[in-house]
């Protein structure tokens, strides 16, 4: 007589375990960062505690004399002219230019303080040439200013230029840099003075050090650039292999590349009206595909084409960052490609940091969830970023 088997119980489901603390942590820092975004969304430049003082300085004829043309924000102007409340809060071009014909004297008299020119070690004698000007920057006014130095000695001597534009000590702004570009003793460059390093003498310029200002100013602007950042976050986020990571950036980098060094020479012009929306269309778009796609990227065989396509369209927004606007500056080529390859070092930094932490995050339960909640962040921060910069008629 045969014994009838027992029939053999299930194995429990397994139970996903709790998300271990590294990785819990990990995920709040990720989300926290999503969630700074959405807190305070800044245009692209995301310069809102310093600024960038422009400088052009040119020969003024056969002797030593020079000509500087100086683009300064207007309201940080007039504040560290210590001038009213009127002055710096004037919207209107015309009321800017206006109150920049008023106070001549106060503006002459902190700028050329502020900016020195020298000619073998002794000063140069300033004073303001002509009607100020009001130009746009990145959604700022701009004083565009001319002086004139009148430089003793003969030629065939050496210029030294200093700047202490906005300085720290004013309070107003932190960490100025002066973007100077020159072509004065037969020397023709580009330049960036800071605090600590404020003054450049032309006959000692080398090569080498116009490279590594522009190399780390390049490194600055990325990772200033809170919407660049969170266009490489989005496509890490969608990344799954280390193939697609290499792909995904080679073709960014491609992209940009080309259009940035385009764009800094003049050769293409497209207004920052419409890069900037598309921008922050591109970051939508991306962080979409992993949205729509529940944690999963949905570009598929388009990733690629996408990716080289907004690729271009970022390109143009580093070259804003120089806004180098001459055409044929093939002088200017070295510091353009030290700031590209600046901004590729500071690219590739990120994603060795983040791609491995997101590889890791896959792992655990919630690693779906994750993707969830960052794609929505990046989603909305992006969505107001492209309408804060889309220009709508009233």
């Amino acid at each position: 007589m045969s014994r009838r088997r027992r029939p053999s119980t299930p194995a429990p489901a397994a139970v996903p375990s709790a998300m271990p603390r590294p990785l819990a942590v990990l995920l709040a820092a990720l989300v926290a960062v999503v969630l700074t975004g959405l807190a305070r969304p800044e245009p692209a430049a995301a310069h809102d505690a310093t600024t960038k003082a422009h400088a052009e300085v040119t020969a003024a004829g056969a002797g030593p004399d020079v000509r500087v043309v100086l683009e300064l924000e207007y309201d940080l102007l007039m504040k560290s002219a210590w001038l009213y409340a009127q002055a710096y809060d004037a919207k209107e071009r015309a009321e800017q230019l206006r109150q920049l014909t008023i106070n001549r004297d106060a503006v002459t008299e902190y700028v050329t303080r502020r900016f020195d020119v020298a000619y073998e070690g002794r000063p140069c004698a300033p004073t303001m040439s002509g009607d100020a000007d009001v130009r746009a920057r990145d959604k700022k006014a701009f004083a565009v200013l001319t002086l004139a130095y009148d430089c003793a000695g003969e030629a065939g001597g050496a210029h030294a230029i200093s700047s202490a534009l906005f300085p720290d000590a004013e309070s107003f702004v932190h960490s100025t840099e002066t973007l100077l570009r020159y072509d004065l003793d037969g020397r023709k460059g580009s330049a960036v003075l800071v605090a600590a390093s404020p003054t450049l003498r032309v006959d000692q310029r080398r090569a080498s050090s116009q490279a590594g200002e522009f190399f780390l100013l390049g490194i600055e602007h990325l990772l200033l650039g809170f919407d660049h950042i969170l266009f490489l976050l989005a496509l890490l986020i969608g990344a799954r292999r280390v193939r697609d990571v290499v792909v995904t950036a080679s073709a960014f980098t491609v992209a940009h590349s080309v259009t940035f060094l385009l764009a800094a020479l003049g050769i293409v012009e497209v207004p920052s009206a419409i890069v900037e929306p598309v921008i922050a269309a591109s970051i939508t778009v991306v962080a979409l595909a992993t949205l729509l796609g529940r944690g999963e990227d949905r570009l598929g065989r388009w990733r690629l084409p996408v990716v080289f396509a907004f690729g271009l369209v970022h390109g143009l927004g580093f070259a804003g960052a120089l806004d180098i606007t001459e055409r044929g500056s093939w002088e200017l080529l070295l510091s353009l490609l030290s700031f590209n390859v600046g901004v590729e070092a500071a690219q590739l930094a990120i994603i060795a940091v983040v791609f491995p932490l997101l590889a890791l995050l896959r792992r655990t339960p919630a690693a779906r969830q994750a993707a969830l909640v960052m794609s929505a962040g990046i989603v909305a921060v992006s969505l107001y970023w492209f309408l804060d910069r889309t220009p709508l008629p009233l």
